[in-house]
């Protein structure tokens, strides 16, 4: 516990590809985890799609970006873009 009373909480930052960015302030990004099989230990490919709000659309389709976990900003936006790795 910090001194106001309150634990600070870390953000999770996931890092992917921008799959979208048709959208005004709004881009789709792919993002892809390695997982092993519980049984058959074999190497598995996961992939999930967020909303990330970005503010001053920077990002453009193809780009690896990082993205933050932030407070819901519409229906589907729970992520904000942190910074374009690169293009």
């Amino acid at each position: 516990m910090t001194e106001s009373g309150s634990e600070v909480q870390s953000k999770r930052v996931r890092e992917g590809r921008v799959v979208s960015s048709k959208m005004n302030k709004t881009i789709t990004v792919l993002v892809t985890r390695l997982l092993q099989h519980t049984k058959f230990k074999k190497i598995i490919k996961r992939h999930i799609k967020y909303s990330a709000h970005d503010e001053k659309n920077e990002a453009k389709e193809g780009d690896r970006v990082q993205i933050a976990e932030t407070r819901p900003l519409s229906k589907t936006k729970r992520w904000r873009l942190v910074k374009v790795m690169k293009s």
